[in-house]
């Protein structure tokens, strides 16, 4: 069997293809062999780990596996996770497991798994281990733990970043190949971009927060770290989902675009602060240079709501929502609680009710300014964090420094805006000096689209791991979106094309068809549309696959006019989707122009006739 050594580093691809090189028999016995494996090459002094799985909770999980194989016939494609391992942040329940939210005093026996874990579970994967973290997930540094701070994966004399900390570093370090984290100021953004890794922090109430110890409930998510955005973005969409019993859990509306445009246009802060920091500064800007040569279109903004937004969240009465995640533990045992930590939550008690509201109402007032600002955009682009700051330098400013990571994460939460951080550039000292993407919230898909392909432009290693970035990777079909095979007068630049790109719909690819359809130019239609019928003796038709919303799919189809309609199309690959065809009443008028091959080649040949 191949050590574990070996797979470290390896995306979920590579993992998914490690084990259909197995026989069906031998498939869960190579999972508990992997990670026992895995587990025993790590070193016993790694404090990126609180908690590592022994031996008889691995058996338990591959017996939960080999339960779900067979209830699958043996198809582990219907467990996109199959055996796959990952870290969990010590703050998320894993059933049977202790949750200490690094704080010892603190820690409990969770009964049951969190949710995004059982449902990761669910899809095949294993937990291997949990992580360390900024005590209660108060920081961005990494420091903030009894049990150590975890260093940074490029060079040890840095932060890590936090609160993630534990969780970026064995992603970055190839350990596992994602992990979860939490995100509410930042803290699985800033980790993801000090470790040269990706950072999805998810529109907030996408993931569930059930068994997940709260920072602040109304802006804590759970994020996802992983070395490709595919992973990242698959990982996300397996976890999530509205869960019933987390009140703030939301269902999406699906009406989001899959994709950003080709030539997107991101805004850029008017004032950029880096805190000093040159080499920070200098990497941004080749990052912005890298954007514009991947047709990305720049123009600067007024930050200056989303910097007042960010101070909120902890110079104002929002740390209060702390306070009240550690209440118990304040008033109890405060000495348990980190010294820097304590300070942070303590500022809590001094705010009233009506301080509480007052910033409510700020707060709405900044995102509605926030949010008309980014309204002629398809995303803000911004340094993940300004600065990065060394061990050292931590000790003697705690609070300032850690405060100064968060110029550009603090107000994504408050502002209800998702956020993907993504492997950028490094800087002239060789530490990773990442981006971020910042759009409105439910844009998961297409921020994730568009950074993944920002990732395969670039010239980075995966992670700390030394490998090279992946063969070609593509973002699994979602079903927030219906897949429409256009033919006519909506293809791209033709006059109905406007009717998709006002619902958010998006240009996936331009195919043909299966050999078995009929083209027909219809007669008496304006404008001119041609009809798609399916015939015994056919031929392949060019068309357009685009991705439309879920919920602007009808109010699109509503639109389309007899003899037209929308059924399902067999493309020359197989694949079958949505796609307009034509009823047979209307045929007898019609002109066939099955010989063009496609509309396009048609009304060419009459603009030349």
């Amino acid at each position: 069997m191949t050590q574990s050594v070996n797979l470290r580093g390896f995306t979920l691809s590579e993992w998914q293809h490690y084990y259909h090189t197995h026989s069906a028999g031998e498939r869960v016995a190579c999972v508990c062999a992997t990670l026992a494996a895995l587990v025993a090459s790590l070193p016993a002094d790694d404090n990126a780990w609180l908690y590592l799985a022994d031996a008889a909770q691995r058996e338990a999980q591959c017996q939960r596996l080999a339960h779900q194989l067979e209830a699958v016939s043996g198809d582990i494609s219907r467990l996109p996770l199959f055996g796959v391992p990952f870290a969990v942040k010590d703050n998320i329940d894993v059933g049977g497991w202790p949750t200490t939210a690094a704080c010892p005093e603190f820690a409990y026996q969770a009964a049951v798994d969190a949710t995004v874990v059982a449902n990761l579970c669910a899809a095949g994967a294993i937990v291997i281990g949990k992580t360390n973290l900024d005590q209660f997930a108060t920081g961005l540094v990494g420091t903030r733990s009894p049990h150590g701070a975890v260093v940074n994966s490029f060079d040890s004399r840095y932060v890590s970043g936090g609160s993630s900390s534990g969780s970026a570093s064995v992603v970055a370090r190839g350990l596992t190949p994602f992990s979860l984290g939490t995100d509410t100021a930042g803290s699985g953004r800033v980790p993801a971009g000090f470790n040269n890794i990706v950072g999805l922090k998810p529109t907030k109430g996408w993931l569930s927060n059930r068994g997940v110890v709260p920072a602040c409930r109304l802006n804590d998510t759970v994020s996802v770290f992983a070395l490709t955005v595919a992973d990242a973005a698959l990982v996300a969409e397996l976890a999530g989902g509205y869960d019933a019993a987390d009140a703030y859990s939301r269902i999406n509306p699906h009406t989001a675009p899959a994709d950003l445009p080709a030539a997107p246009r991101f805004a850029v802060p008017a004032q950029l602060e880096f805190f000093g920091d040159v080499k920070a500064e200098q990497a941004f800007q080749r990052a912005l240079g890298q954007l514009q040569r991947c047709g990305v279109t720049l123009e600067t903004l007024d930050f200056t709501p989303f910097r007042v937004l960010a101070e909120q969240l902890y110079y104002g009465p929002w740390v209060a929502e702390r306070t009240l995640a550690v209440e118990a533990m304040l008033s109890a045992n405060p000495q348990a609680i980190n010294p820097v930590v304590r300070g942070i939550v303590n500022n809590g008690l001094k705010y009233s009710a009506c301080d509480a509201y007052k910033a409510e109402y700020l707060r709405a007032e900044l995102a509605r300014q926030i949010g008309q600002r980014l309204a002629a955009f398809d995303a803000l682009v911004v340094p993940t964090s300004p600065t990065i700051r060394t061990l050292a330098e931590m000790e003697q400013e705690p609070v300032l420094f850690n405060s100064q990571f968060g110029t550009y994460t603090n107000f994504t939460n408050l502002a209800d805006l998702s956020a993907l951080a993504l492997p950028a550039t490094m800087r002239d000292d060789g530490l990773p000096a990442g981006i971020t993407l910042v759009a409105p919230a439910w844009h998961d898909r297409a921020l994730a689209a568009f950074g993944l392909r920002w990732q395969q432009a670039q010239d980075l290693p995966l992670g700390a791991t030394g490998r090279s970035r992946s063969p070609l990777q593509s973002l699994m079909p979602s079903p927030q979106y219906v897949r429409v095979a256009v033919v006519g007068a909506h293809l791209s630049d033709m006059p109905l094309n406007f009717q998709l790109t006002q619902r958010s719909a998006t240009r996936v690819e331009q195919t043909t068809t299966a050999p078995c359809y009929r083209l027909y130019a219809l007669a008496n239609t304006q404008p001119p549309k041609p009809g798609l019928v399916k015939a015994e003796r056919g031929a392949a038709i060019h068309v357009e696959l685009w991705d439309i919303p879920l919920a602007r799919f009808g109010e699109f189809v509503a639109e389309i006019p007899a003899p037209l309609g929308i059924g399902t199309v067999l493309l020359a690959d197989g694949r079958r989707v949505k796609g307009f065809i034509c009823e047979s009443w209307a045929l007898p008028e019609a002109t066939d122009i099955t010989e063009f091959g496609g509309w396009r080649n048609y009304i060419a040949s009459q603009k030349g006739a």
